[in-house]
C-alpha cells in the first residue's frame, strides 16, 4: 500500500462542506461516505474526511476547536500554476469560504495564496517553480 494521509476535519454542514471541496477540487468517494461524513479524495494520496462535529467528537476526548478562533492547522494544497492558485481561490470564495485571508506572496519563483473553509479550516495554495529557486538560493 503506497503512503497516503487522511486529514479529517471536524464540520458544522456536511452538505456545504461536502459542495465546498468538490469546487475546489475534490471527488467525494461515495464508499466511505454517509450522512455523518464525506470522503473527499484530492489525490491519489490526499483524502480530507469531513466529519459532523458529533461524529468527529468520538474520535477524541478533546474539545473541538473553533477554526474561526484559533489556528488549528495550515494545509497547503500545490498547484501547477498562478492561474491554478488564482482559481481555486476563487472557487473557495464562491462556495462559503473567505479568500485572501492574508496577503499573497509572490517572491516570483513562489506564488502563495491563503484562504479557509466555510468551517475556518486555512489552506495556502502554492504554485512555486523549483528550478527557479534552486537557481535563486544558489547565488
Amino acid at each position: 500500500m503506497s503512503k497516503t494521509i487522511y486529514i479529517n476535519l471536524p464540520v458544522t454542514d456536511l452538505a456545504a462542506a461536502t459542495r465546498f471541496y468538490e469546487a475546489i477540487g475534490c471527488v467525494k468517494n461515495e464508499q466511505f461516505s454517509d450522512h455523518q461524513a464525506s470522503s473527499m479524495v484530492w489525490s491519489e494520496a490526499i483524502t480530507f474526511q469531513l466529519m459532523s462535529n458529533d461524529y468527529f467528537a468520538t474520535f477524541t476526548p478533546k474539545k473541538i476547536a473553533d477554526a474561526h478562533a484559533a489556528s488549528e492547522v495550515l494545509l497547503a494544497l500545490s498547484r501547477d500554476s498562478r492561474e491554478e492558485v488564482d482559481a481555486i481561490v476563487a472557487a473557495a470564495a464562491a462556495t462559503g469560504g473567505k479568500a485572501d485571508i492574508r496577503e499573497p506572496q509572490d517572491m516570483g519563483w513562489l506564488y502563495t495564496r491563503a484562504f479557509q473553509d466555510p468551517d475556518g479550516h486555512v489552506f495556502e495554495a502554492i504554485s512555486a517553480d523549483m528550478t527557479a529557486a534552486s537557481a535563486d538560493t544558489a547565488g
